[in-house]
């Protein structure tokens, strides 16, 4: 049931910054805003359970706590800029919304080096 209400939040500002945009288009920039930012809001509350979650497997699995941050940093970033860019898209700015993606990647990138490095350091060890 929860996501048929995040789903209805959603479509009615849709439906109202399309109904203003016909009157008062600098409105319908803040309109989408404000439901994206109550859709967002909602789900930080779902967050929660997720790092409780993962705190749980961690009790079961014995890894390392910088991976498992890693791994929430990564979630975190590409959650945010995916929204920074939809409501750049919506306000008429590609090319911003554009260079948002491009930087969420190779920020998602460099922090996964250091995983990537640990992982190639276990394989050497194994042929070693």
């Amino acid at each position: 049931m929860e996501v048929v209400k995040v789903v209805m939040l959603g479509i009615t500002g849709v439906l109202l910054a399309l109904f203003l945009k016909e009157t008062k288009p600098e409105y319908s920039v803040y309109l989408s805003l404000a439901a994206g930012i109550c859709i967002f809001v909602y789900m930080t509350g779902k967050l929660s359970y997720l790092f409780e979650s993962v705190l749980k497997i961690q009790e079961y699995i014995p890894v390392d706590t910088k991976y498992i941050s890693v791994l929430l940093k990564m979630i975190g970033a590409a959650y945010i800029g995916q929204f920074s860019a939809s409501i750049c898209k919506d306000a008429g700015y590609g090319a911003i919304a554009g260079q948002i993606e491009m930087f969420i990647k190779l920020y998602i990138m460099v922090l996964s080096l250091p995983v990537l490095l640990a992982l190639m350091e276990t394989v050497h060890g194994f042929w070693a």
